[in-house]
C-alpha cells in the first residue's frame, strides 16, 4: 500500500482537546512562576532605593566635608548638585547623574537635622505612605 503526501493521516492537525490541554499546563505553569518573578522584582526595586540612599548619603558626607555640615531640609538634596546662595565653601556638584528619584518614580525624602541622626533621607516604598509591610516598606538611612 502506497501513502500519497495529501492522504488525511499525514495532514492531521491538533484537536482541540490537544490544544486546550497545553493551555490549561501554560496557565498553572505562569500561576506558579508569574508571583515569584513579581516578588523577586519587587525585593529588586527595594535594593536599588538601598544602593540610590548610600549613594545619597556618601554625597551628603562630601558636601558636610566641604561646608561643614549637612544641607537644610529647606535646601534639600538639591543642595548636591546646585550651590546654595548662602554657601561659600561649597565644591560640588557631587552627584555626577543629577538627583534621583526612587524606583517608583518619587522624590526621596530629606529632613536635616533628621529624628534618627544628623538627617533623615527615606523613600516612602512602593505606596508613597510612611511605613507598611514588604515593598510598601520605607526605606530609610538609619537602618
Amino acid at each position: 500500500m502506497h501513502l500519497r503526501l495529501n492522504s488525511p493521516r499525514l495532514q492531521r492537525g491538533f484537536t482541540l482537546l490537544e490544544l486546550l490541554v497545553v493551555l490549561v499546563v501554560l496557565g498553572l505553569l505562569a500561576g506558579i512562576v508569574a508571583p515569584k518573578y513579581f516578588t523577586q522584582l519587587g525585593k529588586s526595586e527595594v535594593k536599588v532605593a538601598q544602593a540610590q540612599i548610600e549613594g545619597l548619603a556618601k554625597a551628603l558626607d562630601l558636601y558636610r566635608l566641604d561646608t561643614g555640615r549637612y544641607p537644610t531640609t529647606e535646601q534639600g538634596l538639591a543642595a548636591l548638585i546646585s550651590q546654595p546662595p548662602d554657601e561659600p565653601k561649597w565644591g560640588g556638584p557631587y552627584l555626577q547623574r543629577g538627583l534621583p528619584q526612587d524606583p517608583w518614580g518619587r522624590d526621596y525624602v530629606y529632613r536635616a537635622p533628621g529624628e534618627f541622626g544628623d538627617y533623615d533621607l527615606l523613600s516612602l516604598g512602593r505606596d508613597g505612605q510612611p511605613g507598611g509591610d514588604g515593598e510598601n516598606a520605607d526605606i530609610t538611612s538609619w537602618q
